[in-house]
């Protein structure tokens, strides 16, 4: 029997060569596995020898030869197959651990010159791991290293059953896809392509989905460049394992909480996707505390995400109430020991934000019945270049700070989308409506008394005057939102008529 080695993760590569040695298998290396091989002290050929043929080429052409392929390739149960391989002095290959040069790391360093990133495109490995798959039954194809110790047992034990070496191939296959699909992200210009692979690597398998009827597992995106770090990069401190809703949800919060405005502490909860609170104040636990009073009711059983590492004072007020996760850049010692007496709520700490430059533009990507849809990701930061007050009364400074708080804020609302926010603090949302006059009774009653005095924030444009009247009968006394609807003179009537300050940003912030 006999094995190919070639691997460019080297992790538990001595481990099986001396298996299979053990076994009285041969083996073949190329390169830097030869050497790995050799140095520790584990008999193997060189594949130029089984070829007659030198690596050439600063090593881009090694492997690809008829004596590796063929031996790769042949059907064991194919008489003419295997009269060829002898007529030829070929000898198959039983077995084949192969990985590829690191992509995707190399483009993650924006740095990194287009033509060293060329070089690490892999030719003869997807080669060999194809031919390989393909001949799965007659060729072991390991291109996993969790893989090598499970495969040498059921060896010793008596062979690898055919559905076993099934699922490799089709982890093989996979394997390949993703890595050739990085690497079109990263050679394609702008725009979208008329094919189109998205890559992602398993980081858990979780419990359930939204029900437990529904498996689940969660991935991370694979991408050229330097991919935006999120929840999945979290380290766990306490608390249950993560679920699939905690995970959405969670990754809604941290996303609105990042996004508010200004450098002092910030505070956002969020229940199915939606911020029922948010608020920005000169403190941590102030922060909290009026992010809570945004919607007490629906906080409970929530997902709370902090811009500032957590305090002891701040993680007291949060173990008076149940919540399901807390994620901050941080947390002191004595909050971790505090919230660990829970033993349900999840510590969740953000990784260091990423400073070697800007994350390639990324796609928002959602399915529908037997296809996909792609759009780039609503990501851009407001401009306020192209604001205009568009009301004979502009807004006071207390307004500004609370339009520019409700706009960064609606973005992540379901649309129809309608918030309300006072003294930078969320106090009412309207969300989901398939009216926006519905969505403002929606946040204005949520709101209550709260709402007088607020900014009002609309994720499109009001196409009735009825919004706007119902918002500054509610208390609303400045309205942010795009403008652009045929009624627009209506809508300012009534803003003028009501006393209203309005600005128009000119950008629609749709979330379905």
């Amino acid at each position: 029997m006999r094995a190919l080695l070639s691997v460019y993760d080297k992790m538990g590569l001595i481990e099986l060569a001396a298996g299979l040695i053990d076994l009285g298998w041969e083996i073949v290396s190329t390169g830097g596995t030869l050497r790995a091989l050799s140095e520790a002290g584990i008999p193997a050929r060189a594949v130029a020898e089984v070829t007659g043929f030198p690596e050439i080429l600063d090593g881009r052409v090694k492997t690809l030869h008829p004596a590796i392929h063929s031996g790769l390739l042949a059907r064991r149960d194919d008489p003419a197959h295997l009269a060829t391989l002898a007529q030829h002095g070929i000898g198959p290959i039983d077995l084949l651990a192969g990985n590829l040069y690191p992509f995707a790391a190399t483009v993650a360093d924006p740095t990194v010159p287009f033509a060293e990133a060329i070089e690490q495109i892999d030719v003869g490995g997807p080669a060999m791991i194809r031919a390989a798959a393909k001949n799965h039954a007659g060729v072991l194809v390991l291109t996993d290293p969790a893989d090598y110790a499970p495969i040498l047992a059921e060896i010793v034990a008596g062979g690898v059953a055919p559905a076993r070496r099934r699922d490799l191939a089709a982890k093989a296959f996979a394997h390949i896809a993703a890595y050739d699909a990085v690497v079109a992200d990263y050679l394609r210009g702008d725009g979208f392509p008329a094919e189109v692979s998205l890559a992602g690597r398993k980081a858990q398998d979780l419990r359930y989905g939204e029900n437990p009827h529904q498996a689940a597992a969660a991935y991370r995106r694979l991408i050229a460049g330097t991919a935006p770090r999120g929840i999945l990069d979290a380290e766990q401190f306490a608390g249950k394992e993560l679920s699939f809703n905690n995970l959405l949800d969670a990754d809604a919060a941290w996303a609105v909480v990042s996004a508010l405005p200004g450098e002092e502490p910030a505070v956002c909860i969020v229940k199915h996707t939606i911020p029922c609170g948010a608020a920005v104040r000169g403190s941590l636990p102030s922060a909290f505390a009026a992010a809570l009073a945004g919607d007490p009711v629906s906080a409970f059983g929530g997902i709370v995400a902090l811009t500032q590492p957590l305090d002891a004072e701040t993680a007291t007020l949060i173990a008076d109430i149940f919540f399901e996760v807390v994620i901050a850049p941080g947390f002191t010692l004595e909050a971790r020991e505090l919230l660990g007496r829970k033993r349900g709520l999840r510590l969740l700490q953000m990784p260091p934000i990423e400073t070697r430059g800007p994350p390639r533009a990324a796609w928002d990507v959602r399915p529908i019945s037997g296809g996909l849809l792609l759009q780039e990701a609503d990501t851009r930061p407001p401009d306020e270049s192209t604001w205009r007050v568009v009301s004979p009364r502009p807004p006071t400074a207390a307004e500004w700070a609370d339009l520019r708080f409700a706009w960064a804020v609606v973005r992540h609302v379901k649309s129809n989308a309608i918030v309300l926010a006072r003294d930078r603090s969320l106090v009412g949302v309207g969300v989901g409506q398939p009216n926006r006059l519905g969505s403002v009774r929606l946040a204005a009653d949520t709101a209550g008394p709260r709402a007088r005095g607020a900014a009002l924030a609309s994720d499109a444009f009001f196409p009735f005057a009825d919004g706007v009247a119902t918002a500054a009968a509610a208390g609303v006394t400045a309205v942010i939102q795009p403008g652009g609807s045929v009624r627009d003179p209506e809508v300012l009537v009534a803003a003028d008529a009501a006393g209203l300050a309005m600005v128009f940003t000119g950008q629609r912030h749709f979330r379905h």
